[in-house]
């Protein structure tokens, strides 16, 4: 198995895969990771630390070529491999890609999978650990960049293989779920749908939420849009300039962070518009959607637009479509008319998965 991971700067990939390569050893599995950047400055031992993208490109794409054929060679002999490296580089040469083409297909990776984090996160890690001028906006940008720069190898490599975005994961590392993704593929692929922001400020609601997506991982393979920080960054930007703030504070890798509230608005459209996209990236890398309706205090059914579209999206893919409706109140022709099945309680649903097999042993 051969894995080719990318992920913009930031991320820190590299602390993440070597978690994954320990679970997998702990499983049975022989991994082997080759870290791209660490192993480019070990070829050019002149080069300083962080500095490798400030040399020409010329020297840069002939080192980077002699650390892929290094690693074609240790492919062969290595019963897993994992390529930590990236798409594409946002720098002061510009953009330009990370890869070559002739190398990526004598490598014949068998996955490709991009990590993405939120842009809190990046901000912060980058902040602490690399001298890289940024602005919010140049995150978000560069990662929708290495999303489509990690697509477009794949289908210029083989689009039959795999190709997964998954997030590093906020509450929780997600490393259990890509080695499933690598070494446990018979597990269905799920993405988990729940109302977010409206019911941010409804504790019993957001509780029976958090223990139907806990509930799920169990189960399977689950690809969580609440993985990602940001969705609510637009919401606390307006909130906060309507009390005649410059700031906004939030919490990321366990402390809290203030943003400038100029840099937040600027970006409010791109979060929006990669949730829309990147949503549906996960409905369609997925075999089926499973969607989580609570019930609001009043009796009503906590169903949103993004929900009702994130179901109509997965039903118009050809995925299986199942919701958990916990009101009284008898969903609409717009849900019931998606729906591969309709449960009243998350039981219900489990013990359903159980018995016709979609859990795997």
């Amino acid at each position: 198995m051969i894995i080719v991971v990318t992920g913009m700067v930031g991320i820190n990939k590299k602390s993440y895969l070597e978690k994954v390569c320990q679970l997998a050893e702990q499983r049975g599995k022989e991994v082997l990771l080759c870290n791209v950047g660490e192993m480019m400055y070990v070829e050019a031992p002149d080069i300083t630390s962080g500095k490798i993208l400030d040399i020409p490109l010329k020297r840069l794409s002939s080192l980077r070529r002699s650390v892929f054929k290094d690693i074609i060679v240790k492919a062969e002999k290595a019963p897993n491999l994992i390529v930590n490296t990236h798409a594409t580089f946002r720098w002061r040469h510009g953009l330009f890609p990370a890869v070559d083409f002739d190398q990526m297909r004598q490598l014949g990776a068998d996955m490709y999978i991009c990590l993405i984090d939120g842009v809190i996160a990046l901000h912060a890690r980058l902040a602490d650990e690399h001298a890289i001028g940024h602005c919010l906006k140049d995150l978000i940008v560069w990662r929708e960049e290495e999303i489509i720069g990690t697509e477009m190898l794949y289908k210029g490599i083989d689009d039959k293989i795999p190709f997964y975005c998954l997030a590093r994961g906020t509450e929780y590392e997600t490393t259990d779920l890509f080695y499933k993704l690598a070494f446990e593929r018979q597990t269905k692929r799920a993405y988990i749908s729940f109302p977010m922001t409206g019911v941010s400020d409804i504790e019993k609601v957001k509780k029976e939420i958090n223990e139907f997506r806990h509930s799920m991982r169990q189960l399977f393979i689950c690809f969580d849009p609440g993985e990602l920080e940001e969705s609510d960054l637009p919401h606390k930007a307006q909130k906060a300039k309507q009390q005649g703030l410059d700031y906004i504070e939030v919490t990321a890798l366990g402390r809290k962070i203030r943003l400038e509230l100029n840099e937040v608005l600027q970006i409010e459209r791109d979060i929006n518009s990669q949730i829309y996209a990147r949503d549906f990236l996960l409905i369609e890398q997925s075999d089926m959607i499973i969607s989580f309706i609570p019930t609001l205090p009043d009796g009503r059914a906590a169903i949103s637009s993004g929900v009702e579209r994130e179901l109509q999206h997965a039903h118009e893919a050809a995925k299986q479509v199942f919701i958990i409706w916990t009101s009284k109140h008898n969903p609409s022709v717009f849900i019931t008319q998606t729906a591969t099945r309709i449960f009243n309680n998350l039981s219900n649903a489990v013990d359903f998965f159980k018995e016709k097999g979609y859990i795997t042993a």
